[in-house]
C-alpha cells in the first residue's frame, strides 16, 4: 500500500477513488442511478451496433460511422461505470496503480477516437448535403475504413503520451484521488512537483488534438449550413438540416461537456465531477436515442428486427 510519506511513484501501489461526498445513505440511490444509466447505454448502443449490422439498408458511410460511434460509446463508458459501481458498495474504495493506469489509458484513447470520428462524421454530412451527386464517389468503403481507424490510431497515440505523462510524475502526500474515475486533473493534485512545465504540454497536446476536430466540424457546418440557405423549397431545408440535427445535438453535449469541465477553474471538484457524467454515461447513454428518434431509417429497422423476433416461434 502507498504510504503518505511517499516520494515517489514507483513506490505507490494504489489510490482510493474518493467519488462523491455524500452521505453513505445516498450511495444505494446514486448506484441504482448508475446501473439504470449503465443498462440504458447496454441496451442501446448494442442495439444499435445489432441493427447496423442486420440491415442491409443501413450497409452506408454514415451508419458505418454511427456503428463505431456506439463502440466507442459502449468501451469507455464500460471503463467508468463498473468501477464506480463496486466503489459505492466498497469500504476501501481502492484502485490499483496499474487498475488506475489501465483505466485512463484506455478513457483517453476513446474520448479522443471519438472527438476525431465525430469530425470525420461532419465531413460525411457535409459531402452528403454539398455534394450529393458525387457522395457515393468521394465517401467510399475506403476512405469510410481509413477515417475510423485513423480515429483510433489518433486516441492511442494521445493515450499514451498523456498516460506516460500523467503517471511519471512524482505523487506523494495523500494516495486519495478526489473523483469516481482516474482523470488528469484529481491526479495532478497528487503530485507534489512544479506542474507548469507539464501543464503546458499537455495544453499542447490537448490543442493539437482537439483543434482539427473542431475545425474540421465548424468549417464543415458552415458550408452545409450556406448550402441548406440556398434551397429553395422550406421543405428541403428541413429535410436537409434532419440529416444534421442529431451529430450537431452529439457534438454539441460532448464538446460543451468536456470544455466547461477541464477549462473552468479547478477549485469546485465536485461540480466537475457532476459535468464528468455528462461525457462519461449521459452522453453514451443519449447517442443512441438521439439518433433512433430522429431517423426514419433506423426505426424501420428496428421494427423490422423486431417483427422477425416475433415471427420465430
Amino acid at each position: 500500500m502507498g504510504d503518505r510519506g511517499t516520494d515517489n511513484h514507483s513506490e505507490v501501489t494504489d489510490f482510493i477513488l474518493v467519488g462523491f461526498r455524500v452521505h453513505s445513505e445516498l450511495h444505494i440511490l446514486l448506484f441504482l442511478i448508475f446501473l439504470l444509466v449503465y443498462a440504458m447505454i447496454l441496451l442501446g448502443n448494442v442495439g444499435m451496433m445489432t441493427i447496423i449490422m442486420t440491415d442491409p439498408r443501413l450497409n452506408t458511410p454514415m451508419y458505418f460511422f454511427l456503428g463505431n460511434l456506439s463502440f466507442i460509446d459502449l468501451f469507455y463508458s464500460s471503463v467508468i461505470a463498473p468501477k464506480a459501481m463496486i466503489n459505492f458498495w466498497s469500504e476501501s474504495k481502492s484502485i490499483s496503480f496499474a487498475g488506475c493506469v489501465t483505466q485512463f489509458c484506455l478513457f483517453a484513447l476513446f474520448m479522443v477516437a471519438e472527438g476525431f470520428l465525430l469530425a470525420a462524421m461532419a465531413y460525411d454530412r457535409f459531402i452528403a448535403i454539398c455534394n450529393p451527386l458525387l457522395y457515393s464517389v468521394q465517401m467510399s468503403a475506403r476512405l469510410c475504413t481509413q477515417l475510423v481507424a485513423g480515429s483510433y490510431l489518433c486516441g492511442c497515440i494521445s493515450s499514451v503520451l498523456q498516460t506516460s505523462t500523467t503517471f511519471t510524475l512524482p505523487f506523494c502526500g495523500s494516495r486519495a484521488i478526489d473523483h469516481f474515475f482516474c482523470d488528469i486533473r484529481p491526479l495532478q493534485r497528487l503530485s507534489c512537483s512544479d506542474l507548469f512545465i507539464y501543464r503546458m504540454i499537455s495544453f499542447s497536446l490537448s490543442s493539437i488534438i482537439t483543434l482539427p476536430t473542431i475545425i474540421v466540424i465548424i468549417v464543415s457546418y458552415m458550408y452545409i449550413v450556406s448550402t441548406v440557405l440556398k434551397i429553395r423549397s422550406s421543405e428541403g431545408r428541413k429535410k436537409a438540416f434532419s440529416t444534421c440535427s442529431s451529430h450537431l445535438g452529439v457534438v454539441s453535449v460532448l464538446y460543451g461537456a468536456v470544455f466547461f469541465t477541464y477549462l473552468t477553474p479547478d477549485r469546485f471538484p465536485e461540480l466537475s465531477k457532476v459535468t464528468s457524467l455528462c461525457y462519461t454515461l449521459v452522453t453514451p447513454m443519449l447517442n443512441p436515442l438521439i439518433y433512433s428518434l430522429r431517423n426514419k431509417d433506423v426505426k424501420e429497422a428496428l421494427k423490422k428486427l423486431l417483427e422477425m423476433k416475433n415471427a420465430i416461434p
